[in-house]
Parts: structure tokens; C-alpha cells; sequence
């Protein structure tokens, strides 16, 4: 593979803003393109919905397809992703719902965990096997129902039919088909998989190749370190590919660093309506902090794992989207029928209106007929706030 080593003649000068709508739009959160197509259609767009233990409104992989199609049956959104062959889950950005035709992009990961076969846990003589005899003749199965997940000490301090049925996932023997109750369910490729694409072993450089042209095309416009971290590929590795990925280099007001966007994209400007709505945290349009500073100005920082007594917006704190802008942010909570604010930090006037409403639509999606606002971090924004949430039922 031949390394990129410098930088390619730029063929496209952007501004700050139509690097902006680029992203939003790509990420199908400007216009109404890819919309008829649902959930499906969402996760197809994206390539890639993290996956989260944390729920709060609800889990971070129902919120992605909220966020754009707005209040959708919650079992219609885990149907989508999960009937029939249409995704697998595994390590992409993290742990996440990929759509089933790439599975043959993730072979160079599979050979990879092949190849260092032995990481922090090591497995007893027959596990492996007796896990794959298991599938086989019993379907579909969590780890609880192979044997049990843990030995009965720390989270960590897995069971060994867990760390050889992990270890057949990583190899690509063994498939996350769903998730039940936060458990894994896992399956054998040869049945979860489809055929074609289970034989489908492209080379690593094909591989990389498509990763990259994919993550451009979910992002519009990128760079280097963007496309590496969108499917947490290595710096060298995208420079491998880059030039016969299909994207082409651009240059971005105020990016200190070179571009790289979708043909596609710069051949229509975007266009359409903006989503106003509130972003889980795990949103792949905010997931990389240096990017979401770079593209909107706003630090987004997950407090989730920060002592409380660090933190400084709450623990799951939303951005709020609105007009292609990130103006705001909420950490929510619920009590029985109740969308509790416990934090809201608003940038300005203009940010009390769209807040109101994403944190109504929100309580309503999830059951909640009442919103309460425990603290604005602008006094006179909270009053503004909560006269808004009034005058809208909540």
C-alpha cells in the first residue's frame, strides 16, 4: 500500500458554514433526503449507531433514529434494527449496530483478532468448541444461558464460555444478532449472516478503502483524524487509502489541518430544514470532541464517568440542535411521568424557544406528560424557560 505524503492540490475552497450544513445533512440531520427509508435507512446513512449501557430518555441507539425522524414507536426502532438479517453488532467507533452489508469492511479486524489470539483472558482447553457446539444445536443464545457470564467476582472476571464466545465474535465465527435485556444474543455467522457476504473477504486494503469512503460519506466533510476516528482506524492506515478512496481534498475555513469531502456532497449544496431536537451524547455527529469544536464551536464533553463533584453541565448531557446550530444543552432525567431538566445552560434568548420544544417532544416520545425544569444556569433564561414550557402543556 502506498503511503499519502503530502497533501493533494485542494480543488474546492469551503466556508466555516457550508462545512457545517456538509456535516449535517451527511449525517441526515438537514433536509429530507433518506428520511422514507426509517430507521433502516438511518443506520444505512450512518454506517454505524454506538451502542451505550446508559438510559436515561431512553438508550443512546434509539435516540440516533429520534433525533432525525422524530417520536417513533421505540419497539418499531429495535424492530428495525434487529428483524430478520439486517445488522450485526461489533467493534466499530466502539461497540455498535453496523448494517449487514458491511460486514465483509470489518474481515480486516477479524484477521486481526486472529492473529493476537490471546488478550487478558485466558481459555480453558474445549470452551471454545463447546460454546460453537452449543449455537449449533440450541440457536440463538446469551452468554447466561451458554453458562453463565461471570465466575461471581468483578465485572471483568468473565465466566469461560463468556470469554470464548467473545473471543468467537471477535473472530467472526459467532454474531451479535440482538440485544435482550442489555445481553448480548449471539448466533453463528454461518446462520445470522448472509451467504454472499459471509464469503465475501475482501483484502485489508479493500477494506480500509471502503471504511474510509464510508466514514467521508457519513460526514460530508472530514479530516484525516476524523475518518480515522469515525471507525477507530489507525492515522497510517487511512493514509494508505486515502487517495483511492474517492474523496477529494478540499480546504475549510479555519481548519488548520487538511479536508477531504464527498463528491456527492459538494455536487448538490445542501438544502431543506433543520432538525431542532436533542442529541444523545453518543450522536456520531458529536461524538469526536475536537470535531464538534472545529464544525460548531461547542465543547461537548460526556460527564457520565466524571465525579459528580467535577462535573460541570450534569451527567448525561444533550446538546440541543437547532437551525444547524448546537445553541444549548440539557441533563435530563425522569420521574415516573415527569421529563426533569436538572441543568440547562442556553446560549441566549434565541435558545429558549427550540429548547422548550425538543425537551416537550422528548417527555413526550418517552411517556412523560410533564416537564420540570430544576435549573437554568442563566437566571432570567429559566424564567423565559419555563413560561415557554407552559404555554406549550408541559
Amino acid at each position: 500500500m502506498t503511503a499519502v505524503t503530502s497533501q493533494p492540490r485542494s480543488v474546492t475552497a469551503l466556508s466555516r458554514d457550508e462545512a457545517r450544513r456538509l456535516a449535517l445533512r451527511a449525517q441526515g440531520l438537514l433536509g429530507a433526503d433518506g428520511r422514507r427509508a426509517g430507521v433502516r435507512g438511518v443506520l444505512r446513512r450512518l454506517g454505524s449507531v454506538q451502542l451505550d449501557t446508559i438510559s436515561v430518555l431512553a438508550r443512546s441507539h434509539e435516540l440516533i433514529p429520534y433525533s432525525r425522524l422524530g417520536a417513533l414507536d421505540r419497539t418499531e426502532i429495535e424492530a428495525a434494527y434487529w428483524s430478520g438479517d439486517r445488522s450485526f453488532e461489533y467493534w466499530s467507533h466502539a461497540a455498535c449496530i453496523l448494517p449487514v452489508e458491511e460486514w465483509p469492511l470489518f474481515a480486516f479486524r477479524r484477521r486481526a483478532y486472529r492473529s493476537r489470539p490471546h488478550w487478558h483472558h485466558e481459555l480453558s482447553p474445549g470452551a471454545y468448541d463447546a460454546v460453537l457446539t452449543q449455537l449449533r444445536e440450541r440457536g440463538p443464545l446469551t452468554a447466561s444461558q451458554l453458562g453463565g457470564a461471570k465466575n461471581g467476582g468483578e465485572w471483568w472476571d468473565w465466566s469461560a464460555s463468556k470469554i470464548a464466545v467473545e473471543r468467537a465474535l471477535m473472530y467472526g465465527e459467532v454474531v451479535c444478532t440482538r440485544r435482550s435485556g442489555w445481553k448480548r444474543v449471539y448466533d453463528l455467522a454461518e446462520r445470522a449472516i448472509p451467504a454472499p457476504l459471509l464469503t465475501d473477504e475482501p483484502t485489508d486494503e479493500e477494506c480500509l478503502r471502503r471504511l474510509v469512503a464510508q466514514a467521508g460519506a457519513a460526514m460530508g466533510v472530514a479530516t484525516r483524524a476524523d475518518l480515522a476516528d469515525y471507525h477507530r482506524l489507525k492515522a497510517a492506515q487511512v493514509d494508505a487509502v486515502l487517495a483511492d478512496s474517492g474523496l477529494v481534498p478540499v480546504e475549510v475555513e479555519g481548519w488548520p489541518q487538511p479536508a477531504w469531502a464527498d463528491p456527492a456532497a459538494l455536487a448538490a449544496p445542501p438544502r431543506g430544514r433543520h432538525r431542532t431536537t436533542l442529541l444523545s451524547p453518543f450522536d456520531s455527529l458529536i461524538w469526536d470532541r475536537p470535531r464538534t469544536e472545529r464544525i460548531f464551536g461547542f465543547t461537548h464533553r460526556l460527564e457520565a464517568y466524571v465525579p459528580r463533584a467535577r462535573r460541570i453541565h450534569g451527567y448525561f448531557v444533550m446538546p440541543l440542535l437547532s437551525g444547524g446550530r448546537l445553541i444549548g444543552r440539557v441533563d435530563p432525567a425522569r420521574e415516573g411521568t415527569t421529563l426533569v431538566a436538572r441543568q440547562v445552560s442556553l446560549d441566549g434568548p434565541k435558545a429558549v424557544r427550540p429548547m422548550a420544544q425538543a425537551l416537550y417532544e422528548a417527555a413526550s416520545w418517552v411517556g412523560c406528560d410533564t416537564v420540570r425544569v430544576e435549573r437554568c444556569d442563566d437566571p432570567a433564561l429559566d424564567a423565559a424557560l419555563r413560561r415557554e414550557l407552559i404555554s406549550l402543556g408541559g
